[in-house]
């Protein structure tokens, strides 16, 4: 059997396979094993997000993601969870084309900080202080490349895979690195669903998901 932990940037999950699907209800487990191999045990689950704040129409933003990390830490024991920053601020930005003799905007830019660089840390320390033999990143950061490239080079006993969340062109540096390469299917994903009700809980899936 062959120890495997998994890192995933949960921002870039979303945005990269769930925004706009019927599968924002996963199973961060299942999909994991539906996607490996049978001689992968899986040992850790280590989820990089942060939480959001309500925005404009979308006020019921931040309670779902509640809802679904609870879900999560119900269902799967061998998560963790890594919280970074989730930053909004006004920022000038140049119009194209101009508006008339208005040629700058002021608009509310929301950006989440701390995700890539913790799960590069922690998948560079865990190799370090052997954690695991096989980690897989669920991610298409290519800013992750280096993290990935140093835990092969220093411990090439090791093997590092990507689970691809979006274009495959985006993440050359990430695949060049990588042990494996998996693209996240979208029956992998309709495979890899939580009941509609957490068992033993009051906690449902949110509904529109």
């Amino acid at each position: 059997m062959l120890r495997t932990a998994i890192y995933i940037d949960g921002f870039n999950l979303y945005f990269g396979c769930l925004k706009d699907s019927p599968y924002r209800w996963l199973d961060l487990m299942k999909l994991c094993q539906n996607m490996l191999q049978a001689h992968n045990e899986i040992i850790t689950i280590k989820y990089f997000t942060a939480y959001v704040s309500a925005r404009g129409s979308n006020q019921g933003k931040p309670l779902r993601q509640q809802v679904y990390v609870r879900a999560l830490k119900h269902t799967i024991p061998e998560l963790e969870v890594i919280v970074g920053q989730f930053t909004t601020h006004s920022v000038n930005r140049k119009l194209d084309p101009p508006i008339g003799t208005q040629k700058f905007a002021t608009v509310i830019e929301t950006r989440e900080k701390g995700s890539d660089v913790n799960l590069a840390v922690h998948l560079v320390n865990d190799a370090w202080r052997d954690h695991y033999d096989c980690a897989v990143v669920i991610s298409s950061d290519s800013d992750l490349a280096e993290a990935i490239r140093l835990v092969r080079q220093s411990h090439p006993e090791k093997k590092v895979g990507i689970f691809v969340t979006g274009k495959q062109n985006s993440t050359k540096e990430m695949i060049r690195c990588a042990s494996f390469v998996k693209k996240i299917s979208t029956r992998a994903l309709s495979l890899s669903q939580l009941p509609d009700q957490i068992p033993e809980t009051n906690i449902t899936k949110p509904e529109g998901w």
